[in-house]
């Protein structure tokens, strides 16, 4: 995905989430936090310095490479921060051609570096989602792919009602059970799985059980299913239509989103401008325009226009 891709897609929207650390030999199972893919990257791709050692800078650095982007696009693309961004940007849509928008997001809070004042510098880069973990365990928490796999900790909760007092929304990818479990119990904002699977398609470890499914519909929340196999037990069309249906039938067609993960480091079997396959497939299974327009987008953005914050 890229955006000359997505104008030709019509995508409007896409999150541009940042991953400050992966493991080396990463995988679903079991991953430690004592290794690093992403130090080299930041070193040959000349960033800044403090970002070559600091997960903090990484973050900083590269929310200032996308506004600086949209500061030279000429007003074709823009960074969404707030809900009247949105309408803003809705309504720019309705009569430019080719405007585009991203938002801004995290994969893993191990970026907080222990620091809960990490989160405010976070918020005014314009960060507005955060997932809470990533491949390992951190200081948050465990991650379905971690060792220990744990619970919510104490700094942990400091954070989630930090996030939920600066209107950071909550994304619960790659948690493990028991952190989604005590985010769950803990939180009173909806919440986000931004790109996931199901159990009732795919049961892996990875993926969502119909129980989780229930519990983020009924906290108003929003779930994305992953276009990759991993996600899905399956790298096609059909095999994401099908794990769409299922969560439709569990959570209801209006908590049920796209969460691609391209450009996530894994195979997918097409790209944004393949999005055609999955409505038709979508179309086969006998959804109606209006429910295939929710779930290829239309929940996204009401989803945001509620929960991020107003200006």
């Amino acid at each position: 995905m890229d955006l000359p891709r997505m104008r030709e897609a019509c995508m409007s929207l896409q999150v541009f989430s940042i991953v400050t650390k992966t493991p080396k030999n990463m995988n679903f199972q079991s991953n430690g936090d004592d290794t690093d893919n992403i130090t080299p990257l930041m070193v040959v791709q000349g960033r800044w310095p403090q970002a070559w050692w600091s997960l903090k800078h990484r973050v900083l650095s590269q929310c200032k490479q996308l506004k600086k982007f949209s500061v030279k696009s000429d007003g074709k693309f823009r960074v969404i921060e707030s809900a009247d961004d949105l309408v803003l940007f809705d309504s720019l849509r309705q009569n430019e051609e080719g405007v585009t928008a991203g938002l801004l997001a995290i994969e893993g809070a191990h970026c907080l570096e222990g620091q809960l004042d990490n989160l405010d510098d976070f918020y005014e880069a314009g960060v507005r989602m955060i997932g809470l973990t990533h491949f390992f365990d951190n200081e948050l928490g465990g991650s379905a792919h971690g060792i220990e796999k744990g619970g919510l900790t104490d700094f942990g909760k400091r954070a989630v009602e930090r996030m939920e007092e600066l209107g950071i929304i909550i994304d619960l990818a790659h948690a493990s059970p028991k952190l989604f479990a005590d985010v769950m119990a803990l939180v009173k904002r909806p919440v986000v799985v931004s790109h996931t699977g199901v159990k009732g398609t795919c049961n892996n470890i990875r993926n969502l059980s119909d129980e989780q499914l229930r519990q983020v519909a009924a906290k108003g929340g929003l779930v994305g299913i992953a276009l990759f196999n991993g996600a899905t037990c399956g790298s096609d069309a059909k095999a994401q239509a099908r794990a769409i249906a299922h969560a439709v039938d569990v959570a209801g067609v209006d908590h049920v989103a796209l969460g691609s993960d391209w450009d996530g480091a894994v195979k997918a079997h097409y790209d944004v401008t393949g999005l055609p396959m999955l409505v038709d497939e979508l179309l086969r299974l006998g959804y109606t325009e209006g429910d295939i327009r929710k779930i290829m987008g239309e929940n996204v953005k009401a989803f945001m226009r509620r929960n991020l914050p107003g200006s």
